[in-house]
C-alpha cells in the first residue's frame, strides 16, 4: 500500500481487501493526509490477530512519528512492525521480493518526500509444450527451460531455448509521485512508466500558489509523463477549492493526452 490516509480501514472495507495480504506499506512524506491512519490501521491488524511482521517504509521522521505510538498503545500486538528510514534525497533500490522491484524517487516538497517506482520482475518464458515433445525433453528438464536455459540433446545437439519457449508477459513499471513541485529531475527515473500517478494539486491560474506550497499544477505533471514517455498519467491530490476536476483534467490532456483524473475506489488495470 501507497500513503495511508485517515480513512483508509473505511475503503479497505468498502473495496472487500484482504487486512492480513498487506505486508508492506510505502509513505511518501510526513503530512497527515499521508500518514495519519497508520495508528489506526497498525492497531486493527492486531486487533484482528495479525502475526506476520508488517514492513513500513518512509523517509526520515517515520521512526519518530511511528515509535511512540507504537510504545504507547501497541507494545502488546502480537506481531512485529518494521520500520525502514528512506534517504529521500536519492534514488535506490529500497525493497525486492520474488516478484518486484522497488526504488525511491527523490522528490521536492516543503519536507522530505519520496516517491516510489514499482518495477514487476520478468515474467517466466512460456514453454512450447509440442517442441518440448518432439525433442522428447525429460520434464525435470522444463524448469531450467523455463528460465532460459539452452537443451542438449543425448546426441549432443544444442537447441536454443527460443526454439522451446516463447516470451513472458513484459514486465509492468508504476511510478508514484505525489507530493512533489514541478520536478524534471525524476524523468530518467520513471522513462517508459506504463502508468504514472502524479500530483495535479492546481490549475493553471493557481500557478503561484503552486510554486509557493511546493505542489504541481495539472500541466506540469503532465510535461512530466510527456517527457517521460510514460504510457498513460493519472492525476491527483486536488485542492478543494476546484467544485471538480474537469478543468484540471482538460489542462492536463492538452500537454499529455493519455491522462486520466483520479477518483475515489478507481481499478486501473496495467
Amino acid at each position: 500500500m501507497i500513503d495511508c490516509g485517515e480513512g483508509v480501514q473505511r475503503q479497505f472495507r468498502h473495496e472487500k481487501l484482504h487486512f492480513g495480504r498487506l505486508i508492506h506499506i510505502f509513505i511518501s512524506h510526513l503530512h497527515g493526509d499521508h500518514c495519519f491512519g497508520l495508528p489506526g490501521f497498525i492497531s486493527t491488524l492486531g486487533l484482528l490477530g495479525r502475526t506476520g511482521t508488517l514492513h513500513v517504509h518512509g523517509p526520515e521522521g517515520i521512526e519518530r512519528f511511528l515509535s511512540p505510538i507504537l510504545e504507547q498503545f501497541c507494545h502488546r500486538m502480537p506481531y512485529q512492525v518494521e520500520i525502514h528510514t528512506i534517504d529521500a534525497s536519492r534514488h535506490a533500490l529500497v525493497h525486492e521480493d520474488k516478484s518486484v522491484k522497488v526504488y525511491s524517487i527523490p522528490l521536492s516538497h516543503r519536507i522530505p518526500a519520496v516517491g516510489y517506482l514499482f518495477e514487476e520482475k520478468c515474467r517466466a518464458r512460456h514453454l512450447n509444450k509440442a517442441a518440448a515433445e518432439f525433442y522428447n525433453i525429460p520434464l525435470a528438464e522444463y524448469p531450467l527451460i523455463i528460465e532460459g536455459s539452452d537443451y542438449m540433446t543425448p546426441d549432443g545437439r544444442i537447441i536454443p531455448n527460443r526454439h522451446l519457449t516463447t516470451p513472458g508477459t513484459p514486465p509492468r513499471r508504476y511510478a508514484y509521485c505525489s507530493d512533489t513541485e514541478f520536478c524534471p529531475s525524476i524523468v530518467p527515473i520513471i522513462q517508459g512508466v506504463d502508468l504514472l500517478y502524479h500530483e495535479a494539486t492546481f490549475m493553471e491560474e493557481d500557478r503561484a500558489r503552486a510554486k509557493e506550497t511546493f505542489h504541481s499544477t495539472a500541466k506540469e505533471a503532465a510535461e512530466i509523463a510527456r517527457q517521460a514517455g510514460a504510457k498513460r498519467l493519472l492525476i491527483g491530490h486536488y485542492s478543494g477549492r476546484y467544485k471538480d476536476v474537469q478543468g484540471l483534467l482538460e489542462e492536463a490532456q492538452s500537454v499529455f493526452k493519455p491522462t486520466i483524473a483520479a477518483n475515489e475506489r478507481m481499478r486501473i488495470d496495467l
